[in-house]
């Protein structure tokens, strides 16, 4: 309040008025579902903020990750730059190596840390004159003391970000530090403390006065998966359906503790009168796991590029800008985040992969305008154990970890595409009428299926994609 105050005393002695540079809140969920969320249609999962967050903004129903799978997405987000471009498509590893099992093709080697020289939304954002911090979950570089410890030469202070905690916060991981805890349940309210969101609303109070971009990294609802609420498990104990896996109660319980966590900074945005000229973005890294939860009515989960894996939930509220409760059915993903970012702050910069949302989102246009074509691409194996053990088709809902084959995939308008490199095949599907992605059209539409065949391996070779290898090819 007091820097709107400081801009309007300021514009009674300037010949044109002053804009305030709009704050932004960027919060990143880990693993859920596009389909976890109240406001996403799930029959018992109770998100009451997030599904406020939605009638008081926009709810993006086609928005995608930029990976299946946790490093790769989140440097994805933090450049703009997809997976392919990046030379980064897997999870970041301790050390350097390549996946050793038996299967016909080899990977590219793992990529262990986000280069230094890749510019970040932290490093574009602080050049527009914004206070940065990064609060969370880095995982685009190694571990360090532990893990997902951030590293003292790659982690986010290195990469833009003025300040920052790795802090678990009340997530499952701080376990492993705090012996006992596990078995020790919370007394006399809903949901445990959380420290990250401590440290994050701390951030806020104490820049409230100069425009800032907050990212909070949540670790929520990545696995392992427990809540030591018993009031939550009580009440998803008589919601979930009484043939349901016993994990799938806990699971409930952490995505209403994530809804808790983000109602927590929705609420220190409010106390501090920042919720007008705020920007606030939610979204997803990857689909969610199969053995916790369903991605129906899409196909696949986490680790593949079906739409189960990579089609996530997206709101972005920003009153008085973006109209409350509009449903925006174009397709988005990830690497659009820093052009839409830099446009928000008045300095507006072409994404490498992306582009802004901003006209999208304040109704100055009906779709966007790329430059590039929205494309994926994981050219590993999963899951790298016991790969053999798991069937080979990828369902709908059937909460099984199917394996994960190398694949890319292209989507335009409503045509995806998916290449698979052991066969040298494709699937064609049309989004519009099979969402779930059942109906395989390359035979019946060839000139499209070569179409867009050929789009994406223009693509690839255009960002020099590292692509998998015959093992009998190898030197």
């Amino acid at each position: 309040m007091q820097r709107l105050l400081l801009i309007l005393a300021l514009n009674v002695f300037s010949a044109a008025p002053l804009q305030a540079a709009p704050n932004i809140v960027f919060i990143l969920a880990d693993d859920l579902s596009w389909s976890d969320l109240g406001c996403y249609g799930h029959p018992y999962h109770q998100t009451p903020h997030l599904d406020r967050l939605a009638e008081q903004g926009m709810r993006f129903t086609q928005a995608y990750a930029p990976a299946p799978i946790c490093s790769a997405s989140r440097a994805a987000i933090l450049t703009g730059k997809t997976p392919a471009r990046l030379h980064f498509e897997f999870v970041t590893k301790a050390d350097p190596g390549e996946q050793d099992f038996d299967v016909p093709l080899q990977s590219p080697p793992f990529t262990l840390d986000l280069p230094l020289s890749e510019r970040t939304v932290g490093e574009s954002l602080s050049e527009c004159g914004y206070t940065t911090g990064f609060f969370g979950k880095w995982h685009v570089s190694r571990h360090h003391q532990g893990y997902l410890g951030w590293s003292p030469t790659h982690g986010p202070l290195k990469q833009g970000f003025a300040e920052g905690d790795s802090d678990f916060g009340s997530h499952p991981y701080v376990y492993r530090e705090k012996k006992g805890l596990k078995s020790t349940p919370v007394k006399g309210r809903d949901f445990p403390q959380d420290t990250l969101v401590d440290k994050a609303a701390d951030f806020l109070e104490r820049h409230q006065n100069e425009p800032f971009f907050l990212y909070l990294s949540q670790y929520y609802v990545h696995d392992p998966v427990h809540s030591r609420s018993q009031s939550l498990i009580e009440k998803y104990r008589e919601l979930v359906p009484e043939d349901s896996k016993e994990i799938r109660i806990e699971y409930a319980a952490m995505v209403e503790t994530l809804d808790h966590l983000v109602g927590r900074v929705l609420s220190e945005l409010d106390r501090l009168e920042l919720a007008e000229e705020t920007l606030v973005v939610f979204l997803s890294d990857n689909g969610g796991h199969p053995n916790y939860t369903t991605n129906a009515p899409l196909r696949g989960s986490k680790w593949n590029l079906y739409e189960g894996g990579i089609r996530v939930p997206m709101i972005a509220r920003w009153p008085g800008t973006i109209e409350a409760g509009v449903e925006c059915d174009v397709p988005v993903h990830g690497c659009d985040l820093l052009p839409t970012f830099r446009d928000v702050a008045g300095q507006p910069q072409k994404g490498a992969d992306g582009a802004s949302l901003l006209p999208l989102m304040t109704g100055q246009v009906k779709d966007v305008d790329r430059s590039q074509p929205l494309v994926w691409h994981f050219p590993y194996y999963h899951p790298e154990k016991k790969f053999a053990d798991c069937p080979e088709e990828i369902g709908v809902g059937d909460f099984v970890t199917s394996q994960t084959r190398p694949h890319s995939a292209i989507r335009s308008g409503d045509w995806k595409l998916i290449q698979f490199y052991e066969e040298d095949r494709v699937e064609l599907y049309y989004l519009a009428d099979d969402l779930a992605e059942q109906h395989d059209l390359s035979a019946e539409h060839p000139e499209k299926a070569r179409e867009l065949h050929r789009e994406l391996n223009a693509y690839l070779k255009q960002v020099e994609a590292r692509l998998p290898q015959s093992r009998q090819a190898r030197p």
